[in-house]
């Protein structure tokens, strides 16, 4: 995010919401918990939930031989990895 000078204010759009009580107070909540107010903490919210939709549907071009290599290693049978075997066989901590 650019900075801003102290003379430039950013351009503010408003964007009304309806939510239950519950929603509402839930969300009041969690932004009192975390010291900030709803509305900085719903803009967090919105815009971290928003780049997480954009990045989930990022398209990557690659040419042919690319994808050829990329299907051939995707496609391959898994290879021995004894440590990654010996890792999966262990119990976890709060078993011991």
């Amino acid at each position: 995010m650019a900075s801003r000078s102290k003379g430039q204010s950013a351009a503010r759009d408003l964007v009304n919401i309806r939510m239950s009580r519950e929603d509402r107070s839930v969300i009041d909540r969690a932004a009192h918990s975390a010291g900030k107010s709803r509305t900085e903490f719903m803009i967090e919210a919105a815009r971290r939930a928003a780049h997480d939709t954009l990045l989930d549907q990022s398209l990557i071009l690659v040419d042919g031989g690319t994808f050829r290599r990329f299907k051939q290693l995707f496609d391959a049978p898994p290879q021995r990895n004894d440590r990654l075997r010996a890792l999966l066989s262990q119990k976890a901590p709060w078993e011991s």
